[in-house]
């Protein structure tokens, strides 16, 4: 997932409103941040590439039966448990996505979004979407 051509900050700005829907208040103050320091122009490209990737994924249903080969195309972290989310929800309001969540055990389900970025999970900026079969490989 990488961006070749430079994105403005009006784009930019743009996709992190969208993002709010998806990333803790945190989260999105820090990129706020980068946005106005050096690395500007990759903060930039950052956000408008994430957003451009989250208003294409899947919606609900769209992988179901797809089993193993389904692929995520988000990752949240929060301290030492992972969430993959393989599909948003079909709403504009994002309170839930389907995917796998590794708590200790992996499991597959409905993710409340809200709840994840309410209690501080980061979304991973630099995840590369891949398949559920290829997560649980490197997952051991």
């Amino acid at each position: 997932m990488t961006t070749t051509n430079h994105k403005t900050r009006e784009e930019a700005q743009d996709a992190l409103r969208f993002l709010q829907g998806f990333m803790p208040q945190a989260q999105i103050a820090a990129i706020a941040a980068g946005m106005h320091g050096e690395e500007q122009q990759h903060f930039f490209n950052k956000v408008v590439e994430i957003e451009r990737l989250i208003r294409t994924m899947p919606k609900t249903y769209e992988q179901d039966g797809a089993g193993e080969e389904a692929i995520a195309h988000l990752h949240y972290f929060l301290n030492g448990f992972d969430w993959f989310i393989t599909e948003r929800d079909i709403e504009r309001e994002q309170l839930q996505a389907f995917g796998l969540a590794c708590l200790g055990e992996e499991e597959m389900g409905y993710i409340n979004i809200v709840e994840l970025i309410r209690n501080g999970a980061e979304l991973d900026l630099y995840f590369e979407p891949r398949s559920l079969r290829k997560i649980f490989a490197e997952r051991g």
